[in-house]
């Protein structure tokens, strides 16, 4: 029996070679002076070009946004040059990629950003448990400084002005990271905004955020370029949503009427988002489950069968397995990760994963 994953994808407004999509995933190879991609970036990404959609790593609108060292922006000339030789690529072998905008708000440190100036974020409020990786190894979080009023919405316009890039560079499309603690979750959750301003307060207030960085990057580039990746109620970073359901109920019922290339969610905890959101968006769905090991292909295949998602995507095994939906297809064993090349580096443990004919 074939695959439900393997079939050919046609929503809305994409058209994919099969029902995989590959989940970002940060590498950290940039270089971290110009946040230019890594020379082997084009290389990494056309080897998964078989996937029906590419999803970037995180690519930052806003210097503020830099969550680690290596981590690559789309804001410089230089850096829509570096991402023009990726898409190219890609697009040689037959695929499609969008591009993930991602800012990660107090997930940074004085050591990663320029001029050591502090993270921003929705409040001042700290994360107390892991520390965070900085090119002087891993440190305590420090307090971040609320933005002010005038700057989230430059931070909104940041993201417009990003996604606009990304076009420039060749993207089929960007991806508003709104998922996994990071900024625009910040803004969701009632523990990281405790903003009295429009963008506080109220669950319409929590909501503003979100919905003006996806409605400003829909005007810039078109709806039908646009994906939004979601984690409801996922704790990751100290994130504490008290009513997941509520919020994110309210978030796709105000995002379905624009009509955009599709809506990610991961699922992870006790709320099935899945199934709860799955009757509420018309468009495409793409569905992931995040854990501590990689997702299994029955996974996939047991969420895209049952309807719950019209793609699933995969992450950390496409790390080793650029091959992945050839793999599926063969019903070939699936190759583990070097987890110690898994962030920064060169082409070891980046490009040199055989594919399936080398094995």
């Amino acid at each position: 029996m074939t695959s439900p994953l393997l079939a050919p994808y046609e929503g809305p407004h994409l058209r994919l070679r099969n029902r995989i999509a590959m989940a970002p995933m940060t590498r950290g190879r940039a270089d971290d002076a110009t946040g230019v991609p890594h020379p082997l970036t084009a290389e990494y990404y056309a080897q998964r070009a078989t996937a029906g959609l590419i999803v970037t790593e995180g690519i930052w609108p806003h210097p503020l946004g830099k969550g680690g060292p290596g981590i690559p922006g789309l804001v410089t000339e230089e850096q829509v040059a570096g991402w023009r030789e990726v898409t190219d690529a890609v697009h040689r072998e037959g695929g499609t990629i969008f591009a993930q905008l991602w800012h990660v708000g107090r997930m940074s440190h004085p050591l990663i950003l320029p001029g050591g100036a502090a993270p921003v974020a929705p409040s001042a409020v700290r994360i107390r448990s892991a520390g965070i990786h900085t090119r002087e190894g891993n440190v305590p979080h420090v307090t971040p400084r609320a933005l002010t009023t005038a700057e989230v919405e430059e931070t909104i316009a940041a993201f417009a002005a990003e996604a606009r890039n990304a076009v420039r560079a060749g993207f089929d499309g960007v991806e508003v990271h709104g998922a996994n603690g990071y900024l625009v979750q910040q803004f969701l959750a009632e523990n990281t905004n405790r903003r009295t301003d429009r963008f506080g307060g109220s669950r319409e207030g929590r909501l503003r955020f979100a919905l003006d960085v996806v409605r400003a990057v829909a005007d810039a580039v078109g709806p039908e370029r646009v994906g939004l990746r979601v984690s409801p109620g996922n704790p990751e970073n100290e994130i504490a949503e008290e009513d997941p359901r509520g919020t994110y109920r309210a978030l796709v019922d105000a995002l379905d009427p624009l009509g955009l290339a599709y809506l990610h969610v991961i699922e992870r905890g006790a709320y099935g988002a899945l199934a709860d959101l799955r009757p509420r968006w018309s468009g495409t769905l793409i569905g992931n489950f995040n854990g501590p090991e990689p997702t299994s292909r029955s996974a996939g295949e047991e969420v895209v069968a049952a309807g719950l998602a019209d793609v699933f995507s995969y992450g950390r095994l496409f790390i080793s397995n650029p091959d992945l939906p050839a793999r599926f297809a063969a019903s070939a064993p699936l190759a583990g990760a070097v987890e110690d090349l898994v962030y920064g580096g060169h082409a070891e443990g980046y490009v040199d994963y055989p594919p399936l004919a080398r094995v």
